[in-house]
């Protein structure tokens, strides 16, 4: 098998997921088409340069729907003779797209793909697919289905953690977010997004709260209690799961859970020989890829053992990573993370996450592995690990080297 190499890697900034946001007028398959555009004009990729681009995206429905990818060709300057492959992999599409082009890099099924996902969530509303895992009675009761906010809910009871503990990952989260923008940390990654007449739309992330302090979360209600404990009352759902657990302790609220945002983002992925052709210097090689099921009920705890499946996998152990990227999907995914393997709370989101600039769907997991990529080279460190959580009990992680 050949080595995978990371040349690219850039994002759109990330825009408020409602009517009022910056990016509301784009739709996906423009943002997406912006998005490879970029892509191909700073690696002066020209004709049929990659086998195929495979493109991440959750809700695929309305402007979502078909095959986006190849419409996203379409409406790029690629060349139409590069096709395009939809996946959905709930919030690690995006990371999904990188892995299976990497790993079909390393099989020899073409010498370079553009992998990477998009999601515009103030345009294609969250759920609007109906996913039979929610919505499916005979699924959902036989999997014991509670939402997302109530999953969350539930690894903090289970593993003791409090509100203060999780509003203080979000302050840091929004904290070390600023420091970055201030610090111009993703200023080769991130583009600017412009209008038809080529004006700027937006050149930075939207979302972000840098004045959030604790009070100010301290006076945020908790957002899934009440159908926790009322209509249609998801706590006895879980408690039937989980009979060990009295109480769920509802912790989580707008301001420690990833924020709704639209965004795109993209990886240039190639072998040896695709560098060489067209003149390209490899940052990284992705060394690693992994993905498993986990409890459908909890949910959201997939990151700890498809890291513990993905170093056993490779020989690795947890001190092995220099730094890593968990996406903030709520703060008791991090705390886990962190908890489960004893890790360094600055070596983790070094740049801030999706507490503090939002979290687009299927964008998100191209978008920690370019920040991953940028952050080891900004701190002159050799080893990264990225890693999600993933709706109705999965995980995918990757690791990266640079090279």
């Amino acid at each position: 098998m050949t080595d995978a190499y990371i040349y690219d890697a850039l994002r759109t900034p990330r825009g408020k997921g409602r009517k009022d946001g910056s990016l509301h007028e784009v739709t996906s398959v423009r943002l997406s088409a912006l998005t490879l555009n970029a892509i191909k004009e700073r690696n002066n990729l020209e004709g049929h340069a990659v086998e195929d681009v495979i493109w991440g995206n959750v809700t695929q429905v309305m402007e979502q729907g078909g095959c986006l990818a190849r419409s996203a060709v379409l409406a790029s300057d690629l060349d139409e003779r590069i096709p395009g492959l939809a996946i959905n992999r709930f919030c690690a599409s995006g990371m999904e797209a990188v892995n299976l082009a990497a790993n079909q890099v390393k099989g020899g099924a073409g010498d370079a793909y553009i992998a990477g996902g998009v999601e515009m969530m103030g345009r294609v509303a969250m759920g609007s697919d109906g996913a039979a895992i929610a919505v499916d009675p005979s699924l959902a009761m036989e999997t014991y289905f509670v939402p997302q906010g109530i999953s969350a809910d539930i690894i903090a009871t289970e593993y003791g953690f409090t509100r203060d503990q999780a509003d203080a990952l979000a302050m840091e989260s929004q904290r070390r977010a600023a420091k970055a923008w201030e610090e111009k940390r993703f200023e080769k990654s991130v583009i600017t997004v412009k209008d038809q007449n080529g004006l700027p739309i937006l050149s930075h992330d939207e979302y972000m709260r840098p004045g959030t302090d604790m009070q100010a979360l301290g006076s945020l209600n908790p957002a899934f209690q009440m159908m926790g404990e009322q209509m249609p009352g998801f706590d006895k759902v879980a408690m039937l799961k989980y009979p060990h657990l009295e109480r769920i302790n509802h912790i989580h609220h707008a301001g420690n859970s990833s924020g709704i945002v639209d965004g795109a983002a993209a990886l240039l992925i190639g072998n040896k020989e695709f560098g060489e052709k067209h003149g390209l210097t490899p940052r990284a090689r992705i060394k690693a890829t992994a993905k498993i099921g986990t409890d459908p009920t909890i949910m959201l705890t997939g990151p700890v053992p498809v890291t513990e499946k993905i170093l056993a996998d490779n020989g690795m152990t947890i001190g092995d990573i220099d730094l890593f990227e968990v996406n903030e999907a709520f703060a008791s995914v991090v705390l886990r993370f962190q908890q489960a393997f004893d890790v360094d709370p600055d070596q983790v989101n070094v740049n801030g996450g999706s507490i503090a600039m939002g979290h687009p769907l299927g964008a998100t997991g191209a978008i920690i592995i370019g920040t991953l990529l940028d952050e080891l080279e900004r701190q002159d460190k050799q080893t990264g690990l990225a890693t999600l959580c993933i709706a109705s009990g999965m995980g995918a992680a990757t690791i990266i080297e640079r090279v």
